[in-house]
């Protein structure tokens, strides 16, 4: 009878406990969420509004003179044929071909750092790191100012290419695209009708073949150059996490150095090479300093983005509706692109090929 009448109690008192956890948990967590509201949550609940708003910068964007279009907005950048689709459609490719390049070779080459430093026979492997990651602390104005000496037409890298008999171009006055460039050189000037006499966005399917132009292609390097050494300390981490054993019986049975990464290291470094590809992704859609710094989206526009695009066009032209529009594209754009990735990135089930091989091997080894 005793334990019976103490069940109800223990249950109140439980539920009493849960109760003030619950309000615990909900004190500790509120300034936050009002941060987050006041500065996130806000902010880009106004933005999307003024996305579908003609707000031209003037008083508040909620005021009774403001007025609601609807899509306009969107569909003048992709779908106005006027000089805004074109524009962004530009950005668009300078901004894709810069992607193309820089998430490639930052995650190659912070992936390589990382298996270098990370050798115990490196002596001096501290340093090495240290000089590694010191570019990505340095300010990126810095950086940009650095690299307008460095690849100026007088520059250090075109003297450094004439002891090599090669003419350096004028790297951020030259609008050429490097795969035309490259065509030209074979003598290919001009693209098939079906390439130039198609557009998409205002622009031709031979210009967005082009590639990133020489101005570009210089913000590659030093984007590879600045980000490279922030990638790689997430490499070290996970490489200093991986289990020693499994390497060691992978040398047991023979496998040699290559073969040890490329079915072993890499496999197990999935996690983080998720991590670095998806920031990477999102870094180098939001390109916006180094442009304001360096170019102002010259020569030709080559190298406007989306977001220096976003920029001009709400605080130089007032578009502010235009402006926001190509903010959200932008976000549409990442989002699909990181789903893309963590789609094919995915962890796969063991195919029947490979099924049927380890079948095969193990009969060989019961033989």
């Amino acid at each position: 009878m005793t334990a019976v009448t103490n069940r109800p109690s223990l249950a109140r008192r439980r539920s009493r406990i849960a109760g003030r956890e619950g309000v615990a948990g909900w004190l500790f967590t509120a300034p936050m969420i009002v941060i987050l509201g006041l500065f996130l949550v806000i902010p880009v609940g106004m933005a999307l509004w003024v996305s579908f708003s003609d707000w031209t910068g003037r008083g508040s964007p909620f005021s009774g003179s403001v007025g609601f279009v609807g899509a306009d907005n969107y569909n003048t950048l992709l779908s106005g044929g006027g000089l805004a689709e074109r524009d962004f459609g530009i950005s668009l490719r300078n901004n894709g071909w810069y992607v193309l390049l820089v998430v490639p070779l930052q995650t190659a080459l912070s992936l390589f750092l990382a298996v270098l430093v990370n050798r115990a026979v490196l002596k001096g492997r501290g340093f090495f790191r240290t000089a590694f990651y010191f570019p990505s602390v340095t300010s990126s104005v810095a950086i940009t100012v650095l690299w307008l000496f460095l690849f100026g037409a007088t520059g250090a890298v075109n003297k450094v290419l004439s002891y090599f008999g090669v003419n350096g171009p004028n790297w951020f006055q030259d609008p050429s695209g490097i795969v035309h460039n490259l065509l030209g050189a074979v003598g290919i000037t001009t693209g098939p009708a079906i390439l130039t006499e198609n557009t998409a966005l205002g622009v031709s399917l031979w210009d967005w073949l082009a590639g990133p132009s020489v101005a570009m292609s210089a913000f590659v390097l030093m984007a590879v150059f600045t980000t490279s050494g922030t990638f790689m300390l997430l490499f070290i981490a996970a490489l200093q996490n991986l289990s020693g054993e499994t390497q060691e019986a992978a040398m047991m049975d023979g496998a040699n150095g290559w073969q040890r990464f490329w079915r072993i290291t890499l496999p197990q470094l999935k996690p983080t090479l998720f991590t670095v590809l998806t920031l990477g992704i999102i870094g180098t859609w939001q390109i916006f300093d180094q442009i304001y710094t360096g170019t102002q989206g010259g020569p030709g526009k080559t190298t406007v983005t989306p977001a220096y695009l976003s920029y001009t066009s709400a605080f130089n032209n007032q578009q502010w509706g235009q402006g926001s529009a190509i903010a959200f594209i932008l976000f549409v754009i990442i989002v699909v692109l990181t789903l893309l990735q963590r789609f094919v990135l995915r962890d796969r089930a063991v195919s029947k090929r490979r099924l049927r091989a380890y079948g095969i091997a193990v009969k060989g080894m019961e033989r």
